[in-house]
């Protein structure tokens, strides 16, 4: 059986499945591409048993066939050709081979009944965004995703349904992350919790196109185009996080988003190795931010002009974090609101963008002395 395909095309097709197939595994099978022809439609797919991508195209052939066949040989040989017509020959003695002008290339296929099979999520309740929407809101949250296994929850990014909006938040217990796409409303409360790992890939698939979501109990599928992209969700109850974000924080510090950062960025380079802190003593329409590093007998102190409106403070924060704030929040000016020394504060932007909020919030340190 024969058929015949541009090679940058079919690069950019196999570029799109690659990162589901795991570098390392005890399943070698998973190491390959289920390779489907059928009714005139190429079908590459790949899967780690928590992701899976696949993605089709049309071309001419005459028979279907169906067989596995090694991801990274395949991948690694149509991405070293130049822009050119491959020829596909594929015959019943476990052979592939790829004609092109200036060679011949034989790789060997399986049986496909050993690739387990990619599950199907149901297409009956289909949830419509935009790629370029759907990324900002991943970009502002994942950062704050937990790192320890030990709270798998909180390990992925929560997507909740609501009257409000859909929500994306995200906490390691340190710091907290609410982000509404207010576009998207829901009577039903629902709730999908999202492995970091898809939501890594995911964002390097978004684009500017639309992307539809489905999902199940188990599953999520993201259909961008013809890339279909399905993960396994995680299985547990997201933490309560509405009932750590503070009601009745009075005292308001906003400052040029910026400037704070390029100083909260010099802070680091004095912050003791462990923890790392940072110390804003805030009054009088003054911010005095500084660091020690113990270890080493240094410090270091800046003046900020702010806008404050509230109690003289002197409160911590895990200078890391700050930075991390600052980094994923737009706009020119931030507010801080503030309760005490030992209290949570929330960040936000002064200027909300159209269909969107979105609120940080950081857990304060104690301050050495």
């Amino acid at each position: 059986m024969d058929f015949k395909i541009n090679s940058k095309i079919l690069e950019k097709l196999l570029s799109k499945v690659i990162p589901a197939v795991p570098s390392r595994t005890p399943m070698s099978i998973l190491e390959n591409f289920l390779f489907e022809i059928k009714d005139g439609s190429l079908t590459i797919s790949a899967t780690d048993l928590e992701i899976a991508l696949r993605s089709s195209i049309n071309i001419t052939a005459e028979k279907n066939v169906k067989m596995v066949i090694s991801a990274r040989l395949l991948y690694d040989i149509v991405r070293n050709l130049d822009d050119t017509l491959i020829n596909f020959t594929i015959d019943s003695k476990g052979k592939m081979r790829i004609n092109t002008d200036k060679g011949v290339y034989n790789l060997s296929y399986s049986p496909s009944e050993d690739f387990p099979e990619i599950p199907s999520v149901s297409k009956e309740k289909e949830i419509q965004i935009n790629g370029s929407d759907l990324k900002k809101a991943l970009d502002q949250t994942a950062f704050a995703m937990s790192k320890e296994d030990m709270r798998p929850p909180m390990t992925g990014m929560l997507f909740e349904f609501s009257p409000e909006g859909l929500k994306f938040v995200t906490t390691d217990g340190h710091r907290l992350v609410k982000y509404i796409n207010q576009l998207i409303v829901s009577e039903a409360q629902e709730q999908y919790i999202v492995p970091e790992r898809a939501i890594s890939v995911l964002l390097k698939l978004l684009g500017d196109q639309d992307v539809k979501i489905y999902l199940s109990k188990t599953y999520a599928s993201f259909q961008i185009n013809e890339l279909e992209f399905i993960t396994r969700l995680i299985g547990e109850k997201y933490p309560a996080y509405n009932s750590v974000i503070p009601l009745e924080n009075e005292n308001i510090l906003t400052v040029n988003r910026m400037e704070l950062l390029s100083t909260i960025r010099r802070m680091i380079l004095f912050s003791s190795s462990n923890p790392k802190q940072v110390k804003f003593s805030i009054g009088n329409n003054s911010l005095d931010v500084s660091a020690e590093d113990i270890d080493h007998g240094s410090d270091a102190k800046e003046n900020i002009v702010c806008d404050y409106k509230g109690d003289s403070m002197e409160i911590g924060f895990n200078t890391n974090y700050v930075n991390d704030v600052l980094s994923h929040l737009d706009g020119e000016q931030v507010v801080f609101k503030l309760h005490s020394p030992t209290k949570a504060g929330i960040i936000e932007p002064v200027q909300k963008q159209e269909n969107e909020d979105v609120m940080m919030l950081l857990m304060p340190v104690r301050i050495n002395n």
